[in-house]
């Protein structure tokens, strides 16, 4: 794996630390991600500099990670790195519309999201772990 694992193992080990931490900004203050949405929803230039900062991390994360056929963490943050391209494509074209289905995805679970996120989180930095510890 040499370097090039590292590199998917870092992304994986960062993207796990986003989604824990997001998880526990929910726990911490209930509602704190729909209030976002819904500040998002409302500021054009958010909307404007949110899906600028995304498409350009999706692009970047697309871009550098190693392509290996026969490695399906490396398969499934190079997906990841173009869905978050495509979405901060969304946002800047469809800003209104993407962030109305966003909040009405969220709904009222959000503990369950906010769980699911710790859960994926430290399942992807633990993944991260083993693929550094390995390289």
């Amino acid at each position: 794996m040499g370097n090039t694992g590292n590199i998917t193992g870092w992304i994986t080990f960062f993207i796990g630390l986003y989604a824990v931490a997001a998880g526990l900004g929910e726990f911490r203050r209930p509602g704190f991600w729909a209030n976002m949405v819904q500040e998002f929803r409302n500021s054009m230039a958010l909307q404007f500099l949110t899906g600028f900062v995304t498409l350009a991390i999706g692009a970047t994360i697309y871009l550098v990670n190693p392509w290996n056929p026969d490695d399906l963490l490396s398969i499934l943050i190079t997906v990841l790195g173009a869905w978050i391209f495509i979405e901060g494509a969304l946002i800047l074209a469809v800003g209104d519309w993407f962030l109305t289905f966003a909040g009405k995805l969220m709904g009222g679970a959000n503990r369950i999201w906010a769980g699911l996120s710790v859960v994926i989180g430290l399942g992807a930095i633990f993944a991260a772990l083993v693929r550094l510890q390995a390289g």
